[in-house]
């Protein structure tokens, strides 16, 4: 089988560390594939634009273009059913989908206010001015006022997580027994947040924290090996 994946790098091209990169990083572990990594960084768009997209990851199967985390994840687990399942079933797949979208609005969103102006730090000079240019156009304000209040900000955080809490009195991951791709989804932001700061999210005793960890060490540590703050 032949797969490559574009994914988000800075200066550090071993150092992959967008969020979506990282739900699709976990979801071939998962399936138990392995994908030629291509690096590629903010002003590299020409390199993707080709395979229709102008945002990573870009799976490519057979130089066939696959791009966004949420359809890539659909498409290995049609085009590869004989690996384990992501989503256990049509009814896990509706859930995940749900998931999907609160990672990217409860997570993503919540955990930018307060890593974002640390993002540049693993940049080119070229990517960082980007970077810059466009997230404080988005923001209306500059990147170190949007963190400024990141000491309050992360109570605020950490109580939008309870749900996932509750979630662990019962069940050790969010798939249940074991991790599915709904897991992949909300960590994904975490190693996102491990990678580009080092900032502390959650503290040692909280539940989350412990499933953070064991998603670190899944798939013999691939996510902890990776280049990040121990945070």
């Amino acid at each position: 089988m032949s797969l490559k994946l574009y994914e988000l790098v800075g200066t550090d091209a071993a150092r992959p560390f967008s969020p979506y990169c990282w739900r699709t990083r976990m979801a071939l572990a998962h399936k138990g594939l392995s994908a030629e990594t291509l690096p590629w960084r903010f002003t590299e768009k020409s390199a993707i634009a080709p395979h229709g997209s102008e945002r990573v990851p870009v799976l490519l199967h057979h130089d066939k273009p696959v791009a966004d985390s949420w359809i890539i994840a659909n498409y290995l687990e049609v085009n590869f059913p004989d690996r384990p399942s992501l989503f256990g079933g049509e009814g896990g797949r509706a859930m995940a989908r749900m998931i999907n979208a609160w990672g990217d609005i409860a997570i993503v969103g919540g955990l930018s206010p307060l890593v974002i102006a640390d993002i540049p730090n693993n940049l080119g000079e070229v990517d960082a001015a980007y970077f810059r240019k466009s997230r404080e156009a988005r923001f209306g304000k500059s990147l170190e006022e949007v963190q400024a209040s990141r000491d309050t900000g992360i109570v605020a955080f950490r109580k939008s997580l309870e749900i996932m809490r509750q979630t662990f009195k019962t069940q050790p991951f969010l798939g249940g027994e074991a991790p599915n791709y709904a897991d992949y989804i909300v960590f994904g932001g975490f190693q996102w947040a491990r990678v580009v700061s080092p900032f502390k999210l959650l503290e040692t005793d909280d539940p989350i924290y412990a499933w953070r960890e064991k998603l670190l060490d899944a798939f013999e540590g691939m996510a902890r090996k990776s280049p990040g703050h121990e945070v």
